[in-house]
């Protein structure tokens, strides 16, 4: 009993550690890149809180560089279709397509979710910014993979500060492996394949939208919600994929509200990222439990990307006058109507192709 009792404190510690480890680095990640001020700085934040709101182990210089390239080799390589987008728009559309499908398969199949998601966001921002101004998307490439490189950066840091805590040592000392560790994670092809489409459906109207809009640059921030809906449909089931998708844009859009009226009273750089931390430490109690995450630890750390991509740009952009205001509202019921349309749109492709469960796969000795 009473060491039952210590292995509940103990994953209770780790679950409290991570949290404060997620708000530290997402907190210095934000203040730090906005004084430095880079190009579209606050994806440094972003990629470093999505990274710390696993529970993942610190990050070797290896693996580092992996999370660096997963992102930068897309974006650079986007650049490759523009020609087709310019002068044969359909093969370059399909292309496009093509590599969209390969990111949202590769995750399906049981790869890392925060590897999908930089590869569906450097594909994204390369093909729509590129295909209106390839000055634009060459400073936008340029500044997200300065972003990721620094994002990591500040992982590294805040795990060197709060390093993980010893397992259990009733974890340790087992000598049979747990039931669910015969059971292979990765899914069969034909689920795989499923759900990689299902996330194509989803994101691909929207891509398609800023392909021929003219205005796709000025929408960095919602490009990256839309990569992150396509993985958040990737790994969620049908059933609770539509709830979370507005779950946590509400969530998330809450949070940026909040966040915003506290800056109008009092508009600085320190309470910015005073109030970046506070969010972390909030939602962060949602994402972690235990030794592992929440349940709907998942749909919570979106909920912390939602806040973070809604209120950046508008503090960036703005010096708190009421043309920021009503552009933050405004972006603010874009992301609702994004989400509404990502959960009407699983809904229809379920509708007409119902899920079903994939067999277990079995591991044998």
């Amino acid at each position: 009993m009473a060491a039952a009792k210590r292995n509940i404190a103990a994953t209770g510690h780790i679950a409290s550690r991570r949290v404060l480890r997620m708000a530290l680095g997402t907190a210095l990640a934000m203040g730090i890149s906005q004084i430095i001020n880079w190009p579209i700085s606050f994806v440094a934040a972003v990629f470093a809180m999505f990274i710390l709101a696993t529970p993942l182990p610190a990050p070797t210089l290896k693996s580092g560089i992996k999370f660096v390239l997963a992102l930068a080799i897309p974006a650079y390589a986007g650049m490759l279709l523009l020609p087709f987008l310019e002068y044969a728009r359909w093969a370059g559309i399909l292309m496009v397509v093509l590599a969209l499908y390969g990111s949202f398969y590769y995750s399906a199949r049981g790869g890392s979710p925060v590897m999908g998601l930089f590869m569906t966001m450097g594909i994204t921002l390369a093909v729509t910014i590129g295909s209106v101004s390839t000055d634009a998307m060459i400073w936008v490439v340029n500044g997200i993979a300065v972003g990721a490189a620094a994002g990591i950066a500040f992982v590294i840091v805040a795990h060197a500060l709060l390093p993980d805590l010893p397992p259990p040592k009733a974890a340790v000392t087992t000598s049979n492996p747990p039931p669910d560790s015969q059971t292979t994670s990765s899914p069969p092809p034909w689920y795989a394949r499923k759900k990689a489409f299902r996330s194509l459906v989803v994101v691909l109207p929207l891509v398609i939208f800023f392909l021929f809009s003219s205005s796709s640059a000025s929408y960095v921030a919602v490009m990256i919600k839309v990569s992150s809906m396509g993985q958040q449909a990737n790994s969620s089931t049908s059933r609770n994929m539509g709830r979370d998708q507005i779950e946590s844009t509400l969530w998330g859009g809450l949070g940026a509200v909040i966040a915003w009226q506290i800056m109008s009273i009092w508009p600085s750089l320190l309470m910015f990222g005073l109030l970046i931390g506070l969010a972390g430490l909030v939602y962060g109690r949602k994402i972690f439990q235990g030794a592992g995450m929440n349940p709907k630890g998942a749909m919570w750390s979106y909920a912390l990307l939602t806040m973070i991509i809604i209120i950046t740009p508008a503090v960036m952009d703005s010096q708190m006058g009421s043309n920021a205001g009503a552009a933050f509202y405004s972006r603010l019921m874009l992301f609702i109507v994004i989400a509404v349309y990502g959960t009407t749109s699983v809904a229809i492709f379920d509708a007409f192709w119902p899920e079903k469960s994939p067999p277990t796969v079995t591991a044998h000795n």
